[in-house]
């Protein structure tokens, strides 16, 4: 007997709905079916799936692997219906924090104008590439190391890091935190999707790092005071939280911003994606300099006019 979608999804609805009984509701088939679906995939595969007691479902350790795959093929299977019978009307850019940033807006509304024809569809996962592993998205915008041999690529823009604080922490009056300061603190980070490692700090002078789950998590942690987070810029402008203050990382190298997409099975628009995010990041930088530029003017134009014995030659 060959192996088919039918007994992948049988695997799935069964772990996902806990029991066997409740996933023939799921899938509209008797609960004598969904045994001997489940029962035709081990023999295809020749191993045990599934622990099975009067009161719950779990999965082998081989059964973590198959349904791991599983849900990758099935995810698979359904875009490529879906893409065979719609075309690609659609783009799904997956992140796993904050999308584009304060640039998400923009990138929103500037695709509906120019590619009327795509829908635009931003998800987000807790998955170190933003959900294209997983076959959930065409493209991700990840800000951390990934696969560079799986997943082709464009580096769009940088961010500069900053430091989350609870509102009421000491530092949070503090216009900048110095990176070496940091290092004092327990440091918060999402070991799956994060991207603050021990390994900013130089060797001698790291901090504790306490790990948390996701994003949310790792808020609720900071305003809570259990410790401080870094992060990119993105965060700073994606999530505004009550209890939680974000102030510029002075002394740490920025985070280079990715646009990933399937090496071999690149969506249409993929071209046209990277292009416009870069446009977005590009014309932020610029906005910065000559804001800075402006800024150092007038405080020259300032120092001139303060002292009296100041000569323009």
């Amino acid at each position: 007997m060959d192996m088919e979608l039918r007994h992948l999804r049988c695997l799935v609805a069964i772990v996902d709905a806990g029991s066997f009984t409740d996933a023939a509701i799921e899938l509209g088939i008797s609960q004598a079916a969904v045994s001997r679906t489940l029962g035709a995939l081990e023999g295809v595969l020749g191993v045990r799936l599934l622990h099975r007691t009067s009161r719950n479902v779990t999965p082998t350790t081989a059964g973590v692997q198959v349904l791991a795959r599983a849900r990758q093929l099935l995810a698979d299977a359904d875009n490529l219906l879906r893409e065979a019978t719609t075309g690609h009307t659609r783009l799904r850019i997956g992140h796993a924090w904050s999308a584009m940033g304060r640039h998400t807006t923009a990138y929103q509304r500037r695709w509906a104008a120019l590619h009327p024809d795509i829908e635009l569809h931003l998800i987000r996962t807790n998955s170190p590439t933003g959900g294209l592993a997983e076959g959930l998205c065409d493209l991700a915008v990840v800000r951390k190391p990934f696969d560079a041999d799986r997943f082709a690529s464009a580096a769009v823009g940088e961010e500069r890091r900053y430091c989350a604080l609870a509102a009421d922490d000491p530092w949070a009056t503090r216009r900048a935190i110095p990176l070496a300061d940091a290092a004092t603190r327990t440091v918060l980070a999402d070991r799956r999707t994060g991207t603050t490692t021990a390994e900013l700090w130089p060797e001698g002078g790291r901090p504790a790092i306490e790990h948390t789950r996701d994003v949310d998590d790792w808020l609720a942690a900071i305003a809570a005071g259990r410790g401080i987070g870094i992060t990119p810029e993105s965060t700073a402008g994606q999530y505004r939280r009550d209890g939680v203050v974000f102030r510029p990382l002075r002394h740490a190298p920025p985070v280079t911003v990715h646009l990933i997409w399937r090496r071999h099975d690149p969506h249409p628009a993929t071209h046209a994606a990277v292009a416009l995010l870069a446009d977005l990041y590009r014309e932020g930088r610029d906005r910065g300099t000559r804001r800075t530029g402006q800024g150092a003017s007038v405080a020259a134009s300032r120092t001139i006019r303060r002292d009296p014995f100041s000569s323009p030659g």
